[in-house]
């Protein structure tokens, strides 16, 4: 069973509101609590000085991962504005004894607001690793283009295993799930910083195929590119498919990296395709990969975004839980609308074939 091992520190003088706190819980399979050795470091004259804390306790709880939110919640509501808090989460590889599981009666209350589904992370955790994807580092912009150098060449040679090579690399996962996150929390900020990486990851993607079109020859008929140059119900779905596999990857114990396969598929190959068919020349083509590259992109975060609300992910207070989901409700309305007309545009455009 997967766990969390929860730690606190607090003032000293908040261990008995802690223990009262936790004590009638369940959801708590062990507990320690003990002074805590930590220090600090602070200014004095110009020099950083340490100190060790005296008046702190430290607390570990050992929890399931399934009550983790609903407890992480509590201590967060009720500690949260004393000075010296702090709470840092840990994921577990293993535990012994074992844990196992204890069917509760229906109508037992829990310590918590709210408990994630089995297997999840919890919110805390969801953010701090997706909010750093969020970003736009050296690291992102690197697999950008080493993605889509590999790409080009697989789609040019008319090789899968290469294109499948360019895949593994899979550096649009990320902002894509950090962007349906930002969405379904209300947070402007990480939305704001997803869509400048998303951005920046499309145009270097396409100027860098672009310029390879345009010095490469490029032959429309081959099957890896001629199957990218159109649209069909099957390519949305799987990109539906990969929206949600990102997200939950995210969310479980699934391996990201195999899942970003499934998310670079439905993104980079029609990205790459599009550049290449625009710098030789097949301004019809090149448009007909463009298209299948937005369907793909609108797919894969009204899915993500989706997918996150079926998980129960929200934000802790009530107040900003309220103006996350009108901002949820905004944007699923604003991809479900951008799809609607895409698909409507491509159904009924007459310059190329769907399949």
């Amino acid at each position: 069973m997967a766990s969390r091992l929860i730690e606190i520190s607090l003032p000293k003088n908040k261990q008995q509101a802690l223990e009262e706190l936790i004590g009638s819980g369940k959801e708590v399979i062990d507990i320690i609590i003990q002074p805590s050795m930590g220090f600090w470091r602070i200014p004095v004259h110009g020099q950083w000085k340490t100190r060790f804390s005296t008046d702190k306790i430290l607390v570990r709880m050992l929890v399931t991962a399934e009550e983790s939110q609903g407890i992480i919640d509590l201590i967060e509501e009720t500690f949260q504005d004393e000075e010296g808090f702090r709470l840092n989460i840990f994921a577990l590889e293993a535990t012994f004894p074992a844990i196992f599981e204890e069917k509760k009666p229906y109508s037992e209350p829990s310590m918590g607001k709210k408990n994630g589904p089995k297997e999840s992370v919890s919110r805390e955790e969801l953010h701090n690793d997706l909010v750093e994807g969020a970003k736009t580092t050296y690291i992102y912009v690197s697999m950008i283009i080493l993605s889509s150098i590999v790409a080009a060449i697989g789609v040019l040679n008319n090789n899968v295993a290469v294109i499948i090579g360019a895949m593994v690399i899979a550096p649009m996962l990320t902002p894509n799930v950090s962007l349906s996150l930002a969405t379904t929390l209300g947070d402007l900020a990480m939305a704001k910083s997803s869509l400048k990486t998303i951005v920046i990851g499309i145009s270097i993607a396409v100027f860098l195929s672009l310029i390879m079109g345009i010095f490469l020859p490029v032959d429309p008929s081959l099957r890896e590119i001629s199957s990218r140059t159109s649209v069909g119900l099957m390519d949305i779905v799987l990109a539906l498919a990969s929206g949600a596999a990102g997200a939950l990857s995210f969310t479980s114990s699934a391996p990201s990296v195999l899942i970003g396969v499934a998310v670079a598929v439905a993104l980079m190959p029609p990205l790459v395709v599009f550049g290449l068919l625009l710098g030789a020349g097949y301004y019809t083509l090149a448009m007909g990969a463009l298209l299948l590259f937005l369907a793909n992109i609108f797919s894969v975060n009204l899915a993500g975004v989706a997918t996150f609300i079926a998980q129960g992910i929200e934000p802790r207070s009530w107040w900003d839980a309220k103006k996350a989901r009108r901002v949820t409700i905004l944007a699923i309305a604003g991809w479900a609308i951008l799809l609607a007309l895409l698909i409507t545009f491509i159904f009924y455009g007459d310059f190329y074939i769907v399949k």
